[in-house]
């Protein structure tokens, strides 16, 4: 098969059954049916009606559940919602087979559109963080700010350990490791998915580590699972070599909205040294830099990014900008300005 080729997936509605996504108390999830896409949304309601709502995007291989911790955090802050991106999660495959950054930012603005939510403080991490960069590019009238956990925008010098993840985009490679890895149980998977993407993995707790466990055994079920992720990590690749205006940091430079930039020490799959590659192309820009944080800040460390958020958020609407938080919901974080 071509790297051109479509390889048959079945229509969504003859998926075979798995388990469900798991819903955490206090948490909604719905299904959003849009043109070419059927998106899953989770929520969490706020603590008061008429807070500011909020989007979240993970990252590549992720899902909503990516944002759970934060927006918990967040609940006295935003009205927040994650939504999980064609393919990923609860979504199914979007009926076109676009997994481009392009493709992936077209389904968050349907989203925002059909939803009448925007503007929007929109949240992104690696992937999500690209795809959120070119939203707020492309329609500045959706998002009031701007926060990245570890963007994935391209780099001159890419890590090792990001090397593997690269190499899904490489026709063929995904069909040699799924079948290199077939005896793999999910539990052996999740544990190098924590490996790295955590800066200190036992973080992780017992529970949490059970529940991805299962949520990877829901997921290999799923006869498109390897083709969003192999399709993704090709888009992703692809968007590194665009240059001109549909350039990466291009885009960046073109970002209005006020942004919260994080990155972590620890990270294996975003180098730390883009961090002030980041704030120099991003116009408004804070950055939060975590030494002890790997990939996935908002799930180590989300009490310090939510007060970093509030900060970004209050300062934001001190200077006269579009966001804002009522009296009292300011906190306290850990940030060094370092706009362009």
């Amino acid at each position: 098969m071509s790297s051109t080729e479509l390889p048959f997936v079945p229509p969504a509605n003859v998926l075979p059954k798995v388990a469900p996504v798991r819903v955490a108390d206090g948490e909604r999830l719905r299904s959003v049916g849009l043109p070419g896409i059927t998106l899953t949304v989770r929520s969490r309601p706020p603590e008061r009606a008429g807070l500011p709502p909020a989007l979240c995007v993970h990252g590549l291989g992720g899902s909503s559940q990516n944002w759970s911790a934060l927006m918990e955090q967040l609940q006295d802050t935003v009205d927040s919602e994650a939504v999980d991106l064609p393919g990923f999660g609860d979504s199914p495959p979007p009926d076109d087979g676009d997994y481009s950054i392009s493709g992936h930012a077209r389904a968050v603005i349907r989203y925002l559109d059909a939803s009448g939510r925007g503007p929007v403080h929109l949240l992104g991490n690696s992937l999500g963080g690209a795809v959120a960069t070119r939203v707020a590019a492309v329609r500045p009238d959706l998002v009031r700010t701007l926060t990245l956990v570890s963007p994935a925008l391209p780099e001159i010098r890419i890590q090792r350990t990001a090397v593997p993840t690269g190499l899904l985009a490489v026709p063929g490679v995904a069909g040699l490791f799924t079948r290199f890895t077939k005896e793999w149980t999910a539990e052996q998977r999740v544990r190098g998915v924590t490996a790295l993407c955590y800066g200190d993995p036992g973080q992780v707790t017992p529970e949490g580590f059970r529940y991805a466990v299962e949520e990877m055994e829901r997921r290999l079920r799923l006869p498109y699972f390897w083709d969003a992720m192999t399709r993704s990590a090709r888009g992703l690749v692809n968007a590194y070599t665009l240059g001109g205006q549909h350039a990466l940091w291009r885009q960046a430079e073109r970002v209005l909205a006020p942004t919260l930039l994080v990155y972590g020490g620890r990270d294996q799959l975003v180098g730390f040294r883009m961090a002030r590659k980041a704030a120099r192309a991003f116009r408004d820009s804070r950055l939060l830099t975590l030494p002890e944080a790997g990939h996935v800040a908002m799930m180590e460390y989300p009490e310090t990014l939510a007060a970093a958020f509030r900060d970004l958020l209050t300062d934001t609407a001190a200077a006269g900008g579009r966001a804002g938080v009522p009296d009292g919901d300011a906190g306290m974080a850990s940030t060094t300005g370092a706009g362009s």
